[in-house]
């Protein structure tokens, strides 16, 4: 039997975020396909490791007690030790710390990297936590069997740091949804097509303010919606954000209930992606896979993923203008939304992702 260990993310099922989704689309998609699975798991409360099955995927839990980012690399700490006593193929999902991954080279293990996106460039960071990324995405380079790029641009600057063969590209899938429970927009006070969404950390690189400013600069007669945490009394940039909008935006909070999620991008007019910085963004692929029409910031990583018939915006103020043209065009929009269907099913199914995974890995297996 095919043997893999999966490290990289908090586990499976999927509870935090895109990255953490494909780890658990992978994982079952292997085990269907014959792989003796183990995901490494991080579990907050301190304790001794456990293990357990879910969905036939062995699960080892690593206790931290530590918080935050610090806790993140106590965990990947401890999950590289027991998974290195384990004589399995590796996949590690990011580089974050790709350092430790020294230890499966001193023991002759093969392990993978998915070198997530370009981390040590995002402006979140401080200067010794970009040093540290930097540091671990050569690391990941020089220590790496094999690396993967999960957008075009990406394996164009990993190709910098290694030689060409040494990456292969693929990106992230997502489950295409052509119904959704209406029903779950009433407690938002929401109708279906009667406004736009933002899903995203609210970060800088990731244009909110931009878009807050440029949706709430004229009545719209129609919602924005931002999803996210925000933290007004901690963060300025939170605050700025939350003072920016008019009457129309409405910021319910951090939502991770599939159904609702579903619904909010399947009924949407438009679906709203600022990111600056990435590569394949799960969350705007999950857009396309919804036939969400998509109104995206205007850089390289965006325009291969959205595709032509997405439209684009550079600025707070082209934002505006675009807005100002595409809600009133209700033919322009449906056009848009089937474009993102066909982009979708071309190049963003799980099973033409999954099964491009499963023939590199069964290369190193």
């Amino acid at each position: 039997m095919k043997k893999i260990s999966t490290l990289g993310t908090r586990g499976v099922p999927a509870a935090h975020g895109g990255f953490e989704t494909f780890a658990e689309f992978l994982a079952l998609y292997l085990v269907d396909h014959g792989w003796e699975v183990t995901v490494y798991c991080q579990e907050d409360k301190g304790g001794t490791v456990w293990e357990d099955t879910w969905k036939g995927v062995h699960r080892v839990h690593i206790p931290v007690k530590q918080g935050g980012a610090l806790g993140t690399i106590v965990f990947d700490w401890k999950s590289t030790l027991h998974a290195s006593r384990q004589k399995k193929l590796i996949l590690t999902l990011g580089y974050n710390t790709a350092v430790f991954g020294l230890i499966y080279r001193l023991k002759g293990i093969t392990n993978l990297f998915n070198m997530d996106g370009l981390e040590w460039q995002r402006d979140k960071w401080s200067p010794l936590g970009r040093g540290w990324l930097y540091l671990n995405e050569r690391m990941g380079c020089l220590l790496g069997n094999h690396l993967i790029a999960d957008h075009p641009e990406i394996k164009s600057h990993l190709v910098t740091r290694v030689r060409s063969e040494k990456v292969t590209m693929i990106p992230y899938g997502s489950v295409r949804i052509d119904q959704a429970d209406v029903t779950k927009l009433q407690a938002y006070e929401l109708a279906a097509d009667g406004y736009c969404i933002i899903i995203a950390r609210p970060e800088p690189e990731n244009s909110i303010l931009e878009v807050v400013k440029a949706f709430s600069a004229r009545a719209r007669n129609l919602k924005l919606v931002v999803l996210g945490k925000f933290f007004p009394d901690e963060n300025e940039y939170h605050r700025s954000v939350l003072e920016a909008g008019s009457d129309e935006v409405i910021f319910p909070g951090a939502i991770y209930d599939k159904e609702i999620v579903n619904a909010l991008r399947f009924y949407c007019r438009l679906y709203i992606h600022g990111h600056t910085v990435g590569g394949t963004n799960p969350s705007l692929v999950e857009a396309l896979g919804a036939g969400s029409a998509v109104l995206a910031h205007d850089n390289r990583f965006n325009r291969w993923v959205a595709g032509d018939g997405a439209c684009f915006f550079k600025d707070e103020g082209e934002c505006a203008d675009q807005l100002d043209l595409l809600l009133k065009s209700k033919s322009r929009i449906d056009a848009m939304k089937s474009s993102s269907r066909d982009k979708h099913a071309a190049m963003f199914t799980w099973d033409h992702v999954l099964s491009q995974y499963e023939d590199l890995l069964k290369k190193y297996s």
